[in-house]
């Protein structure tokens, strides 16, 4: 799951490693990926919202949610500032990473091959995501 086995993941603070798995530690404050498919929200088709597994703050409608096809859950739109980016330059060819706009927590990255209206995929690691179905209470942002 890790980009580089070799390197343990970063220690997140206390107060937003609280409930996290190792592999979204690794994922959102090492930057790993997890395996494509192996997230359960991939199959996740209810209305509802995308929350950073990390800070809690909302970052996806479901109404923005598809199959891309590419064994992680993607998105062809984020919420209102709710994500920020940088270039990634760990591979030969640059990629445009996204994070968390509140905690800086890794999802994933962003590609100009999506659908319509947008034209963008937000390709997101699951493990750095949780579903807050419609009709439950967003949870409280931490930090």
């Amino acid at each position: 799951m890790r980009d580089d086995p070799d390197n343990d993941a970063a220690a997140p603070p206390a107060d937003l490693a609280d409930g996290l798995t190792p592999q979204a530690c690794d994922v959102l404050f090492a930057e790993a990926t997890e395996y494509p498919g192996s997230s359960p929200l991939n199959a996740e088709k209810r209305d509802g919202t995308f929350v950073c597994a990390a800070c809690l703050t909302p970052l996806f409608e479901s109404s923005a949610k598809y199959d891309s096809g590419t064994g992680w859950p993607s998105f062809w739109r984020a919420l209102p500032d709710a994500v920020a980016t940088r270039v990634d330059r760990k591979l030969a060819r640059p990629r445009t990473e996204y994070h968390c706009a509140r905690c800086g927590g890794h999802q994933g990255h962003v590609f100009a091959d999506g659908p319509a209206p947008t034209g963008l995929r937000y390709c997101n690691n699951g493990v750095a995501l949780r579903f807050v179905p419609r009709g439950e209470p967003l949870p409280e942002p931490r930090r």
